[in-house]
């Protein structure tokens, strides 16, 4: 039997687009065993995924570097014969440099790339999504075809879901908004989410979701608006419920962040609002309802960085002031 070792140790959404890979191995290799490795915090993602035999973590927070070395041993405990890394980042760098598998394969901007036995160029040009991207590292075992994430709600997350929907809003339709980011240039500003609320067709519910750190960006959402079908979910659900409450529902508004691919890994109706990033960067949605977002206007600092910044290096934001709430609400009836 074959044992797989997945790495993916950054952010929430990094996870669920290396979920691919999980989909992947197990199509071609049924029988294997297939491990995932994330930091902690993210592993609720993969809770009763069929395909998975472990759920490895990192307390990157605690005892960084002891909890590193400890997690190493296990590794190289379980024998694996191949070891996938999607980072590019020293730590996860010298797990898999050092795992003792026979086959050890990341990209080459990982600096102990020079210890694998295989390393792909990793290329962010050519619009390649990252799903795309990931899958370069195991094409050569496998083939080039797309194979999109998936998470896996279980029966008990649609149920709290449904409970939801059924005490809040029993005989309407409703939409999902995530307003939060961890990076300001990627999040539609909150007056453009109170003027989109403030004008959303009243025969719609509106959950707000997020983590407990966003709930006060979605009470301040909530109070500055008139608008009574308004409910704040954020910090009441887990990664699951919350993806399966988003599957249930006419359209999911998010920016460039973790929604978008829990989206993308349940098939539920997506716009994804651009800000400073660009779906060229390869994190646009994978929904077969899927709508991308962005300003009109020809911005010459747009895109400003990969991944967001803190604030607008100019100090105006038009990338996300000019987007236009028409944009937003056009994509509900489509």
């Amino acid at each position: 039997m074959k044992k797989f070792l997945v790495i993916q140790t950054a952010f929430t959404g990094d996870v669920v687009l290396a979920t691919a890979l999980i989909e992947k191995l197990h199509r071609f290799f049924p029988e294997a065993q297939i491990d995932f490795l994330v930091r902690k915090g993210n592993e609720g993602l993969l809770t009763n995924h069929p395909f998975l035999h472990e759920t490895l973590v990192w307390n990157k927070k605690e005892n960084k570097n002891k909890n590193l070395f400890l997690l190493l041993r296990k590794i190289r405990k379980e024998k694996y014969d191949t070891v996938i890394n999607t980072q590019r980042f020293v730590f996860t760098g010298i797990l898999t440099a050092f795992s003792g598998a026979k086959e050890k394969i990341g990209f080459d901007k990982n600096p102990f790339s020079f210890l694998f036995t295989k390393k792909i160029h990793h290329e962010l040009s050519k619009n390649l999504h990252e799903v795309e991207r990931n899958n370069t590292l195991i094409q050569h075992f496998t083939d080039n075809s797309l194979t999109k994430p998936h998470l896996y709600p279980s029966e008990t997350n649609y149920e709290e879901a449904e409970s939801y929907r059924i005490k809040q809003f029993p005989s309407q339709p409703y939409v999902c908004m995530m307003p939060a980011s961890m990076w300001f240039t990627k999040q539609y500003p909150i007056e453009k989410w109170i003027e989109l609320i403030n004008t959303f067709p009243d025969q719609y519910g509106i959950f707000l979701l997020g983590g407990k750190e966003d709930a006060y960006l979605c009470e301040e959402i909530k109070k500055q608006s008139p608008n009574k079908g308004v409910e704040i979910l954020a910090g009441k659900l887990n990664f699951l419920s919350s993806a399966a409450l988003m599957k249930g529902a006419a359209m999911n508004y998010t920016n460039d962040s973790a929604p978008l691919h829990f989206a993308s890994a349940t098939n539920a109706p997506v716009t994804a609002i651009f800000c400073s990033t660009i779906p060229a960067f390869g994190f646009y949605p994978l929904s077969s309802k899927s709508f991308i977002v962005e300003t009109l206007e020809a911005l010459p600092c747009k895109p400003c960085s990969l991944h967001g910044q803190k604030a607008c290096p100019l100090g105006h934001f038009k990338c996300g002031y000019t987007i236009e709430t028409t944009q937003l609400l056009n994509t509900l009836g489509e």
